[in-house]
């Protein structure tokens, strides 16, 4: 299928590595013009490489901290000026650090909203603006189950997830008549660095194999796997296309039916 994505411009924040990159990657194959943006320098070289290997295509980098407003701003203008005007946004960047409920106090919770609400708010909130004032655009944020199913050592990272999911609701119904939409998904545990930093501190807590922890998580998928990047930037990718046109404020769970819900 032919996404229509072919000279679009795509902004990708957390596109060094994990979900973005994957994403980076899929835009990239469908012809989009790509800038990905991302905190480390080292680590957005790395991928700039290793993207122009496996897609045959250049892409711009940008080295940014989006928890600080300012900073976004001067991305997206950086961005825009390098590229021309922002077609698309995918939001990966920023995680919340886990943290037992019992160790959690008021800075802990601040520090979870900074990391992963606002590192997404401060790009979109003046890219949006732009998008509506040229008619048209969209927005996918990569937020995660944490925000749907509270788990006692993500509360702080899950209310921080579920601010995103209201905002890309309402964002969604007030963008929509100036041609912007703007679409969700919650990626599962998802085989990412990450993720794997997980399994493997879960193995030490419980002091079994990695191997072993890796196989009992994948066992508990009703697809017996867990989702790879690819998995999710194949659905990232189409909510961004032209073949989404008539999808706008879905928050869609990637989860593999883990919670089997029905929203």
């Amino acid at each position: 299928m032919d996404l229509r994505l072919t000279g679009q411009h795509v902004l990708v924040t957390g596109g060094s590595r994990g979900i973005g990159l994957a994403c980076a990657l899929e835009f990239l194959r469908e012809g989009a013009r790509v800038s990905i943006a991302g905190r480390n320098p080292e680590h957005l070289q790395k991928a700039q490489a290793q993207l122009k290997q496996q897609a045959g295509a250049d892409l711009a980098i940008h080295a940014a901290d989006l928890s600080d407003a300012q900073a976004a701003l001067a991305l997206v203008d950086a961005a825009e000026r390098d590229g021309g005007p922002i077609d698309i946004l995918v939001n990966s960047a920023g995680a919340a650090k886990l943290t037992p409920f019992a160790e959690l106090s008021p800075a802990a919770w601040q520090a979870a909203m900074q990391a992963k609400f606002f590192s997404y708010i401060n790009v979109t909130d003046p890219l949006i603006k732009r998008m509506a004032a040229r008619g048209g655009g969209a927005v996918v944020n990569v937020i995660g189950m944490g925000g749907k199913v509270a788990t006692i050592h993500h509360l702080a990272g899950g209310s921080a997830n579920a601010a995103l999911m209201l905002s890309t609701a309402g964002l969604a119904a007030a963008y929509a008549p100036q041609g912007v939409r703007v679409n969700a998904v919650n990626p599962a545990l998802t085989l990412t660095e990450r993720a794997t930093a997980a399994i493997a501190a879960d193995a030490r807590q419980r002091q079994v194999p990695e191997d072993e922890a890796l196989r009992q998580a994948q066992s508990r998928a009703p697809l017996g796997r867990l989702a790879t990047p690819q998995d999710i930037a194949d659905v990232v990718v189409f909510l961004a296309s032209p073949r989404a046109a008539y999808v706008t404020g879905v928050v869609m769970s990637l989860d593999g039916a883990t919670v089997p819900l029905v929203v």
